[in-house]
């Protein structure tokens, strides 16, 4: 019997060693592929690699410092009417904008550059007279969703092919 229970001991000592080895060496094996296969030279191919993980489209914007900025596209704006990916398109892309904007404007409070006190008008002096309210809507209200500005696409009145021919749309 001291016999089973030293096998038994050994085994719980073991096992766990063989499980975190072959955890470490097994599992990382799907991930060869990527390991081994050669970076893209361009973004370009990059963006263009990007389709094959089940994207319909991808657009990328690069900004570098003393360099015009740079547009790549690929894949389709609308898959059903194979309308490809322009980098100059807009698009209504809900509202997963406002966690990069909130993240933003959370780093320029926390840098100084801006306060949640400051009034839109302070940055926006324009907006005076277009938007209620303007000289009194704090971005806090607007970082909080409480300014009470409309949702000016909702308005059935809004032509989306205007803001192609102007800049005076905001987004």
């Amino acid at each position: 019997m001291q016999k089973k229970a030293r096998i038994v001991r050994i085994l719980r000592i073991v096992m766990p060693i063989v499980g975190m080895i072959s955890f470490l060496v097994i599992a990382p094996l799907d991930l060869v592929p990527s390991w081994i296969a050669p970076l893209p030279d361009t973004v370009q191919e990059q963006v263009d690699d990007a389709i094959d993980y089940g994207l319909d489209g991808i657009i990328v914007y690069v900004d570098q410092a003393g360099q015009p900025p740079a547009f790549y596209a690929a894949g389709w704006k609308n898959k059903l009417t194979q309308q490809p990916a322009n980098p100059h398109a807009l698009f209504k892309i809900g509202s997963i904008h406002k966690l990069y904007i909130a993240t933003a404007i959370a780093k320029l409070v926390d840098d100084g550059s801006l306060s949640l006190d400051d009034m839109l008008a302070d940055y926006f002096p324009e907006l005076v007279g277009r938007i209620k309210y303007a000289d009194q809507i704090t971005l806090r209200m607007m970082v909080q969703h409480r300014s009470g500005i409309p949702n000016f696409t909702d308005d059935t009145e809004f032509d989306w092919s205007s803001c192609l021919t102007s800049k005076s749309y905001l987004y």
